[in-house]
């Protein structure tokens, strides 16, 4: 059940006339196996871990998968093969991609890894576009056009789909983009992304910036599909995927846990979840939690405590007004309004459930749930010693600390915890 199909809430998401659209068969893009590990907090994950990933990203319904970078040396072409092998083998319906520069060589790589393995794998040619990048660069667009046209042609005489990337295009020039892309379109490339590289868009720069390309699209060759590429050093990679999937493109990128460059990229397991809120990804989440825990391990990555969805803290609650409506929800049988009373994620959405601690904000009902739960019997004078203790506590009590005071009260007797 959405939001606005329950009868306890007024969904303001959702009024009459403002629905949220994307074009239909939206699809995901994830770079977690490339982009993400260009952060420069994380370990690169065993090959096994990898292949793992990618059977979790086929199970919950994710279209591509970038795996991987041949230009970083011998390891990565050894890694992108196998798991690329993998995925023929095993039957996946996920397709794989990987980023290469606007060079020969590099395609000239991905091309053998294609031979090899006995399947077409996108090349995400990828060159900087923004004036900032050609200033640093002494790049002329006269030779950034020719890199593309050369880079393009190659790519597709061999054999390889063609996605073209103007890096940092949320900072690049109208007419740079135009000569750009309409190269890349006429020398066969089939897909075309817009890259918020840095994170310097806002949800109205997505939108400016992807009126144009659209229209660009629609002048040199209307079949070319629109990707999205977005990174969170604004703080907003969400929002301006969604600005994104609202105004039409055609598949957007993220990464499991937002990992990759300085602060990351669009988290792709919580974009998954917004979708699923809005009606948009009709597919099952039970392994998303899999994923995420698999990506913190992998990458050396610790899950915030106040992460959304998976964090430690996102169904947890020791504050007494909150635990009693959930309380409440829970005596009248009624689990949905439990997992919404006081969350906009319904918990049992990820195989998650409500969890009620006691600390220096909680009230009776707190501490009366937590008793029951852990088959404690409960007395006014019990209750009124553990929340004595626990308003003299600077934090949430431990599972122990609760029992020690229920010990004490018994006389020293034995509980079952």
């Amino acid at each position: 059940m959405s939001p606005d199909e329950s009868p306890h809430i007024f969904d303001w998401n959702h009024l009459a006339g403002f629905e949220f659209r994307c074009k239909p068969g939206l699809e995901l893009n994830d770079e977690t196996l490339r982009d993400g590990l260009q952060s420069p907090s994380v370990k690169d994950p065993t090959l096994d871990q990898k292949i793992r990933l990618v059977h979790l990203m086929d199970d919950l319904g994710i279209a591509s998968v970038d795996v991987g970078l041949p230009g970083a040396g011998a390891n990565a072409v050894q890694h992108i093969e196998a798991i690329v092998r993998d995925i023929v083998a095993s039957k996946l319906r996920i397709r794989p991609n990987c980023a290469v520069r606007t060079v020969i060589s590099d395609i000239e790589a991905l091309v053998k890894i294609s031979e090899r393995v006995g399947v077409p794998i996108e090349a995400c040619t990828f060159i900087g576009s923004s004036p900032i990048r050609q200033y640093v660069e002494d790049w002329t667009l006269e030779h950034l056009v020719r890199l593309t046209e050369e880079a393009v042609t190659f790519a597709i005489a061999h054999g390889l789909p063609v996605m073209y990337v103007t890096e940092d295009t949320t900072r690049a020039h109208p007419e740079t983009l135009r000569q750009l892309f309409t190269t890349a379109m006429r020398a066969g490339a089939q897909r075309i992304c817009v890259c918020d590289t840095v994170g310097f868009a806002t949800p109205i720069g997505v939108r400016n910036v992807l009126h144009h390309v659209q229209a660009l699209v629609a002048e040199v060759n209307p079949a070319v599909r629109i990707d999205w590429h977005g990174h969170s050093d604004r703080g907003i990679g969400i929002p301006n995927t969604m600005m994104a999937i609202a105004g039409g493109v055609d598949r957007v990128h993220g990464c499991g846990l937002g990992i990759g460059e300085r602060v990351g990229n669009t988290p792709m397991d919580l974009l998954m979840i917004n979708l699923k809120l809005e009606g948009l990804y009709h597919g099952t989440l039970d392994k998303l939690s899999e994923y995420v825990h698999l990506i913190s391990e992998a990458t050396g990555t610790p899950i915030p405590r106040n992460y959304p969805v998976f964090g430690q803290d996102a169904f947890r609650t020791a504050t007494g007004v909150h635990a009693a409506a959930v309380v409440k929800a829970l005596r009248k049988g009624d689990r949905d309004v439990a997992d919404r009373v006081y969350s906009g994620v319904p918990a049992h959405m990820v195989g998650e459930e409500q969890k009620i601690e006691i600390g220096y904000m909680s009230g009776a009902s707190n501490v009366n749930w937590w008793l029951e739960k852990h088959g404690v019997p409960s007395s006014p004078e019990l209750v009124q010693k553990i929340l004595t203790a626990a308003k003299q506590s600077t934090h949430v009590l431990s599972e122990a600390q609760i029992l020690a005071v229920v010990r004490e009260h018994d006389g020293g007797g034995t509980v079952r915890a």
